[in-house]
């Protein structure tokens, strides 16, 4: 967009969608769920309850009592039911009233929403859809077999809330090769990316830089060759097998990342990591390792939000070739905004795109040559 003059550039900020995504969304680690006490989500512009049963069962309903709007979230769990806090209303996993202990019958329309779950990857999701249609079999969350092996370490989870930004900005970074340099200290030497379905993404090699020290090249040994095979499976589930060689010593991890949204202009951020640990190291110096690499993964998420924090919304930016397929992103992640029926072809099919990073690559170490040769070396993840 131009002014009248035809010489600025003029951003156009847009308005976040009206709607929230289509899809599975990740609401963290199960076990943080079956302590005994319900647990309040506030999501897709509501709030949810999420309670184990005496069968360990994980269920999520709407937190507000039909009966009084009493919030459930406040209320007991009673054997396989979720009591209100304010008559005691007992309501079951699939929303459906069991109980009343004052009154002679319960109502036969007494009946909550219970959302659909799925437990994956010792993970608890919730499925979104606007339409209300139930979730295609297509759209399952991937099993990470490592999240299941004794060989690797437990789930690191982290989670921060991001005010005044819509969940595209987390998207937009599946096709940003060039703030992996400026925002996250490492220069990638290859990058691609991949749409198809409801999947996007993205394929990248990259090198630590040497004027930057951090938990991730402590980890490795020094300096690392990082390589990412990056997946978003729907609007909002990334997951990440990445492979860090320092020469004498590699280290094999699983990053997720993925989020859920609260309001149009606010969502959860969620980021863990796995980590392979090391053959011959007492247990308890491999756990430390797999605890170091994933902590030096998560930090560069906090990198992300100070941007994202600062940035405005822009709906038409200014790119160079080397910025990626940002429009075609977008387009692909349109199909999580629209009815089931208005997913057009475009926003589905098979678009490759892959950068040429040489002349990045060139400007890249010449800029790290130059602050070797000041002294310029800088803290990092």
């Amino acid at each position: 967009m131009t002014n009248a003059h035809g010489d600025v550039r003029v951003i156009d900020a847009g308005a976040p969608p009206a709607r929230y995504a289509r899809g599975w969304h990740c609401l963290g680690l199960a076990e943080r769920f079956r302590d005994g006490t319900p647990h309040a989500v506030t999501a897709f512009g509501t709030e949810l309850v999420v309670f184990a049963g005496e069968d360990g069962r994980l269920h999520v309903l709407n937190a507000y009592c039909p009966h009084m709007g009493g919030n459930l979230t406040d209320g007991q769990i009673k054997g396989d039911t979720i009591a209100c806090p304010f008559h005691d209303w007992r309501w079951r996993g699939d929303g459906r009233c069991a109980e009343i202990p004052y009154a002679r019958r319960v109502p036969p329309r007494a009946r909550t929403k219970a959302w659909t779950t799925l437990e994956e990857n010792k993970q608890l999701f919730v499925w979104h859809d606007p339409e209300g249609n139930p979730p295609p079999a297509e759209m399952s969350i991937p099993r990470i077999e490592g999240a299941f092996s004794d060989e690797w370490s437990d789930w690191t989870w982290n989670e921060l809330v991001i005010e005044g930004a819509n969940c595209r900005e987390v998207i937009d970074n599946v096709v940003d090769m060039a703030h992996f340099f400026y925002v996250h200290y490492a220069f990638p030497t290859y990058f691609k990316n991949v749409f198809e379905g409801h999947i996007a993404s993205q394929y990248m090699t990259s090198i630590g830089r040497e004027d930057v020290q951090g938990e991730i090249a402590k980890a490795g040994g020094g300096k690392n060759v990082l390589t990412s095979e990056a997946a978003y499976y729907g609007p909002s589930y990334m997951i990440d097998y990445l492979t860090s060689d320092a020469g004498d010593t590699t280290v094999d991890a699983v990053l997720i990342n993925c989020h859920y949204p609260i309001t149009p202009t606010s969502f959860v951020l969620q980021y863990g990591a796995i980590v392979k640990k090391q053959p011959g190291l007492p247990d308890a110096d491999a756990d430390a390792t797999a605890e170091r690499f994933a902590n030096g993964l998560g930090k560069g998420f906090e990198q992300d939000v100070a941007i994202w924090q600062r940035k405005t919304r822009i709906d038409n930016p200014l790119l160079c070739e080397e910025d990626g397929p940002v429009y075609q992103l977008r387009r692909w992640y349109e199909q999580f905004y629209v009815d089931a029926d208005d997913v057009t072809e475009q926003m589905t099919r098979r678009f490759e795109f892959e950068v040429d990073t040489t002349r990045a690559v060139s400007a890249w170490e010449d800029e790290v040559a130059r602050n070797l040769a000041r002294g310029d070396v800088q803290a990092g993840v």
